[in-house]
């Protein structure tokens, strides 16, 4: 069922200095900060080759990563995203086998414009996963 490692996501508490670390101080590609208002962040990707890594910052008090910044000041992993070749069959399955899909169930478009899901950190020993279409 699963795929390649899309990406793995670091909060930030401050998208423009990460996005300069990995630009300036590690030589790494990184795109424009994009708004995700559905998902409540804004998000810049760094390109290291073989995956991505994507920095995250809230956008809004009503995000989910303003908590997650609350408790953790400095920022850290936040998630991890792997494809899928079908992500409602893969949600269908998950769900089957007991594992939780968060928010309706429902897919959403992702930051590369593809649909995406988030699955309970409780079901994957303590790691929010993220599915995307591939």
């Amino acid at each position: 069922m699963l795929g390649r490692l899309n990406h793995v996501a670091l909060a930030v508490p401050d998208l423009a200095a990460a996005a300069a670390v990995y630009r300036d101080t590690l030589g790494a590609r990184v795109t424009a900060p994009q708004a995700l208002p559905e998902h409540g962040v804004t998000v810049v990707f760094v390109d290291v080759g073989n995956t991505r890594i994507e920095l995250l910052q809230p956008l809004g008090e009503a995000s989910p990563i303003a908590a997650f910044l609350a408790k953790n000041p400095c920022g850290g992993m936040h998630h991890v995203c792997y494809e899928v070749d079908d992500i409602v069959a893969a949600r269908d399955r998950l769900k089957a086998s007991g594992a939780r899909v968060l928010g309706d169930g429902n897919p959403k478009i992702g930051a590369h414009g593809k649909p995406v899901l988030f699955l309970h950190p409780k079901d994957f020993f303590g790691t929010l996963v993220e599915l995307e279409q591939a």
